[in-house]
């Protein structure tokens, strides 16, 4: 069962919506609350209710649209600005919107236009246009701050008793379904079942129930292990545990190289970077997997635990093929590992798609370039969406590596593209526009680097000063 399906269904709250059932259109977007590790606070996020399944929010607060409204009926500030700008017609997106804007006013005191945008980036509206919605999330700080949810909630004394006195000290477990609360019974679990579905994030593995109508095998829920939420940054590099979300782990890699800042935006919206985890992402192996180019690039590895045996595996040695990986029945990733920054590393990932928000990649890049006097000292050239898998492109890495740092190097390094990959054709675009598109974005990444062209808003180079 979805929370979609058990707040329309059982708890008869219907101000939450079904547009799509997969992630896209936002209508079904509510809040999850969850006590910091630390306790002092309350961490509240949009996700979509259609794809996330209930048994993964025990021990968690749910807000609805219902939830807003104060004792007296009166309207919150997110809705009374949704009402003063006309941003609602029909109404059907309007609990979505408001609920994707809610998010953002416990954050922000004053949100700006790009932070509304980014906030409602996963919502979808078919008849009002987006002008009035806009300026209701700009103006809604502006509001009287009311008796209930205001930006103090998070801190409330009652609500952190509240979700400190649900946490489980055992695991969860229902028919078909366990969630184990540490890592050693994680790895007891699955050493138990080693055939049994791992889920984290559910953004991918939804869509397999309320679009393929599949019924799953038994499932082991990984996100109630505090151990696997860690963030850690040290001398040595950054490690991200397997149920940080995207939206926490896109943040230390940005973190780490700022240059990502873009990719981590443009990957998939609020709600989906909420629910999804960066691991998850990895594990998945999808070709068209935006993180994995990334931390291919960045010479990431994986920490893999089966039973009580661990062993680290580099993260372009990890797929084997479309959809196979080098993970043993039983096993399952712990962290991603990213190496501290080089001197003289220059990074950057670029994501090519019809649409600049919520689409799947044509073509996914990522490149590392260490320069050294002059001459390039070591390179990681990935790509997503060439292959079965996401992959290094290892010929043109080889004409690279030790060449002066200039236009006719990676001139000469882009046409060797063609000989790590061969790109399908499919209705994202051809097998030749794929490998145009890659060589391009080479040379697009050499010219911002050098400062030899300048990129314009509709991505393409162009020669001489910026203007």
């Amino acid at each position: 069962m979805t929370v979609l399906e058990y707040l329309r269904d059982e708890a008869r709250r219907t101000g939450t919506k079904e547009g799509c059932a997969e992630g896209d259109c936002g209508a079904c977007t509510v809040l999850v609350g969850e006590l910091a590790a630390d306790g002092s606070r309350v961490d509240y996020r949009a996700v979509n209710s259609c794809i996330r399944f209930l048994a993964t929010i025990d021990g968690h607060e749910l807000v609805t649209v219902e939830s807003l409204s104060g004792p007296d009926g009166r309207l919150h500030p997110v809705q009374r600005a949704m009402v003063d700008h006309h941003a609602s017609q029909c109404g059907f997106c309007t609990p979505g919107f408001v609920m994707s804007l809610f998010g953002l006013y416990l954050q922000s005191s004053t949100p700006d236009r790009d932070q509304v945008l980014d906030a409602v980036s996963g919502n979808l509206c078919r008849c009002t246009g987006y002008r009035p919605i806009i300026d209701a999330g700009t103006a809604m700080a502006r509001y009287p701050a009311p008796d209930t949810w205001s930006r103090t909630a998070p801190l409330e004394d009652s609500r952190r008793a509240a979700l400190r006195a649900l946490r489980r000290t055992v695991s969860l477990r229902l028919p078909g379904f366990v969630a184990p609360t540490t890592l050693a019974a994680l790895a007891e679990a699955l050493e138990r079942e080693p055939d049994a579905l791992i889920l984290a994030g559910g953004t991918d593995v939804g869509l397999w129930v309320t679009k393929h109508l599949r019924e799953l095998s038994s499932i082991v829920y990984l996100g109630a292990v505090a151990e696997l939420k860690h963030v850690r940054r040290t001398a040595s590099g950054l490690e991200v545990g397997a149920a940080v979300s995207l939206a926490d782990g896109w943040a230390a890699l940005v973190a780490l190289h700022p240059a990502l800042a873009e990719q981590a935006q443009r990957f998939g919206s609020v709600p989906v970077r909420n629910s999804g985890t960066l691991c998850g992402n990895l594990a998945n192996g999808s070709p068209i997997g935006d993180a994995i180019p990334v931390l291919l690039a960045l010479g990431a590895e994986l920490e893999l635990r089966r039973g009580a045996q661990t062993r680290r595996v580099p993260l372009d040695e990890f797929y084997l093929g479309y959809k196979r990986k080098d993970l043993a029945p039983g096993e399952f990733i712990v962290s991603v590992r990213v190496p501290a920054p080089q001197p003289g590393c220059r990074v950057a990932s670029y994501k090519w798609s019809k649409r600049c928000e919520q689409d799947i990649s044509a073509v996914c890049a990522a490149f590392a370039v260490q320069v050294q006097d002059g001459r390039v000292g070591a390179v990681r050239l990935a790509f997503g969406g060439m292959a079965a898998v996401a992959a290094r492109a290892r010929a043109a890495e080889r004409s690279l590596l030790g060449a002066a740092w200039n236009q006719a190097s990676v001139d000469q390094a882009a046409a060797r593209l063609a000989e790590d990959f061969q790109p399908m054709t499919d209705l994202r675009a051809t097998g030749e526009y794929r490998l145009k598109v890659a060589a391009n974005l080479l040379r697009r990444f050499h010219l911002e680097q050098t400062g030899n062209g300048h990129i314009t808003r509709a991505g393409a180079a162009v020669e001489g000063p910026a203007v």
